[in-house]
């Protein structure tokens, strides 16, 4: 599947600007094994790069003019970089843009190019295709100019690109793992300095599977702005009970429970995920060296009660697909995954037993919800990266 994308990009490009593309861009995807949500709270999280991607088609012009051409979408932008550069009503224009907007920033000698992308990774299923597309385009635009960027200040670009052109105030987990992924390693960050370790992700007769729940609720970005107040607003409260707390991370369930009454029903139960949450990425990675897969399910468990009951972030689908497998001797953990609100559920499960699991579960999905499920088996691969033959 990774050649058939990279091979059709390329004959996509040559037929529309009739020449082959100087360079060639991947891109991946990522799944996150356990820490959602806690990446703007300072954190731990688990994640790693997977085998859906992006791929790019790039070549330099000879003059300021630039085309951008989204493939799937059909859609294109032309621009000239001498303009002002500014959001546009094509969303995914203004990842692009964003990133643009802090070459100019940093006053990076851009030159004009024309681009063309594609990709294999499903878009609205919470696998990051908008981290994929930010950190990409920088990625290539970095090698093909020569700035010699490090990857953590890629990773920044494309952050600081979602928070100004697109408006979701996300947190760096995403970019991270889009640009330092490692095949067949997940990667323990700390959110809060950027520090990571590489750990063996080898779950031996297990594999990854996701089931997309085909759906995506309106409220995402709203949600996910709205609990970034509310934990903010959280730790304020505690910081003046317990002057000792510097961020979360510091922070115990102890404290969250004696600040009960003053930080209100609602906070409450957002900081007590939080800190919940942290500890449970730490036992997670143990149970990783360890190679102790129930206790990792159990913990997968664990984090979707807390996402869907505690930070509120799941929805009735993704709480149906993950309540489906409880009593399935073959899957060992779940839970929802990415931002929430629809997108899909992860799962740990015995290796040659998910075409059944698939079939199993797609009919009772369709029987409730009237809705065809998808599926993805994924593998943990590379980050970003120059494609060469």
């Amino acid at each position: 599947m990774k050649k058939k994308l990279i091979r059709d990009t390329a004959a996509l490009f040559e037929k529309h600007f009739h020449s082959k593309p100087q360079h060639l861009f991947l891109s991946p995807g990522r799944i996150n094994i356990i820490g959602e949500h806690v990446d703007y709270n300072d954190g731990f999280v688990l994640p790693a790069a997977i085998n859906k991607y992006i791929c790019f088609a790039i070549s330099e012009t000879q003059n300021s003019e630039c085309a951008i051409i989204a493939k799937d979408l059909n859609e294109a932008y032309y621009f000239d970089l001498n303009d002002a550069i500014q959001p546009i009503e094509k969303m995914w224009a203004n990842y692009v843009l964003g990133v643009l907007q802090q070459f100019k920033t940093l006053d990076l000698p851009l030159k004009g190019f024309n681009i063309l992308f594609s990709s294999t990774i499903p878009i609205g299923a919470g696998l990051s295709s908008s981290a994929a597309l930010a950190c990409g385009f920088a990625f290539a635009l970095d090698k093909i100019f020569g700035f010699d960027l490090s990857k953590e200040s890629i990773a920044r670009i494309g952050q600081k690109s979602e928070h100004d052109f697109v408006g979701v105030n996300c947190g760096i987990m995403d970019q991270f793992a889009s640009v330092f992924g490692k095949k067949n390693h997940v990667i323990q960050l700390d959110c809060n300095t950027l520090d990571y370790q590489y750990h063996k992700a080898d779950f031996k007769k297990h594999s990854l599977l996701l089931l997309d729940s085909n759906v995506k609720h309106t409220h995402l970005t709203s949600g996910y702005n709205t609990r970034r107040q509310e934990v903010e607003l959280g730790l304020a409260i505690l910081k003046t009970q317990f002057p000792e707390i510097k961020s979360f991370r510091n922070c115990t369930e102890a404290q969250v429970n004696a600040c009960q009454s003053l930080l209100g029903e609602t906070v409450f139960k957002r900081c007590l995920f939080v800190v919940q949450e942290i500890q449970r990425v730490i036992d997670a990675v143990a149970a990783l060296k360890a190679e102790d897969f129930k206790k990792l399910g159990e913990l997968m468990y664990a984090t979707h009660k807390g996402l869907s009951q505690q930070y509120e972030v799941s929805c009735p689908e993704i709480d149906f697909l993950v309540a489906a497998v409880k009593n399935e001797k073959t899957v060992v953990g779940s839970r929802m995954m990415g931002g929430g609100f629809g997108g899909c559920a992860i799962y740990l499960v015995e290796k040659g037993t998910e075409k059944a699991l698939i079939a199993k579960i797609a009919e009772s999905y369709s029987n409730a919800f009237g809705i065809d499920l998808k599926s993805y088996k994924v593998k943990i691969s590379n980050g970003t990266t120059l494609y060469k033959d």
